[in-house]
C-alpha cells in the first residue's frame, strides 16, 4: 500500500525522533544531563543541530518527550501482558505475572532509559518533574486495574492496599531489574522473571 507524501513526512519524522530519543538516552546515560549538549545528540543521532530545534524546542522538551515517550511504551506493555491474559481467560494474578515479564523485557531492551527513568523518579528539581509523576501514574494504574479487579472477583484479599501495592510491583521489578543487570548479569530473563513470580505468588516462605 503507498503512503501519502504527508504520511510519508510523517513517517520519516517519526524516525528522526526515534533516532533522537535513542541519541538522547544513550548519552545522557553515559555524562548526564547537564553535561550533554544538542550538539553531541544530533552528532550521535547523525543528524544537523537544526533537525534537534525542528522536533523540539530545547534539550529540556526533548528529554521530557523522552520520559513520555518511554514510559508510553511500558505502560504499553503491561497493559497488552494483561489483556493477552484475560483473553486466555487466565486469573488476575496471572496477569500480574505476565505484567513482571512484560516490565523484565522492556527494561532488558531499554537499560539506559530505565536508569535514567529511575534516577529522575527522586529528582524534585526538574523542569519535568510534573510530566514525569503524570506518566508514571499512567504506568502504576495499569497494575492498579488489574489489582482492583482481583479485589472485585474474590482472587484477592480486600485488605490489600491497592495504590501501594501496585506501585510495590511496578518498584520491585524496576529495581530487581536494574540490579539483575548491573550485578547479576549472568542470570537469565527467566530466572530473574521465576523469582519475581515467586514473590508475587507468596511461595517465598517454608511453610505449605
Amino acid at each position: 500500500m503507498e503512503r501519502s507524501a504527508s504520511g510519508g513526512g510523517s513517517t520519516r519524522r517519526e524516525a528522526t525522533r526515534q533516532k533522537l530519543y535513542e541519541a538522547a538516552v544513550t548519552l545522557i546515560a553515559e555524562q548526564g544531563f547537564s553535561a550533554t549538549t544538542v550538539d553531541e545528540i544530533a552528532e550521535r543521532a547523525g543528524v544537523a543541530k537544526g533537525t534537534v530545534y525542528y522536533n523540539f524546542a530545547s534539550k529540556s522538551v526533548l528529554f521530557e518527550e523522552l520520559l513520555r515517550h518511554g514510559v508510553g511504551l511500558l505502560t504499553a506493555s503491561l497493559r497488552d501482558a494483561a489483556e493477552r491474559v484475560a483473553l486466555e481467560g487466565g486469573s488476575k494474578v496471572d496477569a500480574l505475572d505476565a505484567m513482571i515479564r512484560a516490565g523484565l523485557v522492556f527494561i532488558d531492551r531499554y537499560p539506559a532509559f530505565t536508569q535514567l527513568y529511575v534516577a529522575e523518579l527522586w529528582r524534585t528539581n526538574r523542569a519535568w518533574q510534573s510530566t514525569l509523576m503524570v506518566v508514571r501514574q499512567q504506568a502504576v494504574a495499569v497494575v492498579e486495574d488489574v489489582l482492583r479487579a482481583g479485589v472485585a472477583n474474590g482472587e484477592l484479599s480486600e485488605e490489600i492496599d491497592i495504590p501501594l501495592t501496585a506501585a510495590a510491583l511496578v518498584g520491585m521489578v524496576l529495581v530487581a531489574a536494574l540490579d539483575w543487570q548491573s550485578f547479576q548479569p549472568e542470570r537469565t530473563l527467566d530466572d530473574v522473571h521465576a523469582a519475581l513470580s515467586r514473590l508475587l505468588q507468596g511461595r517465598v516462605s517454608g511453610t505449605r
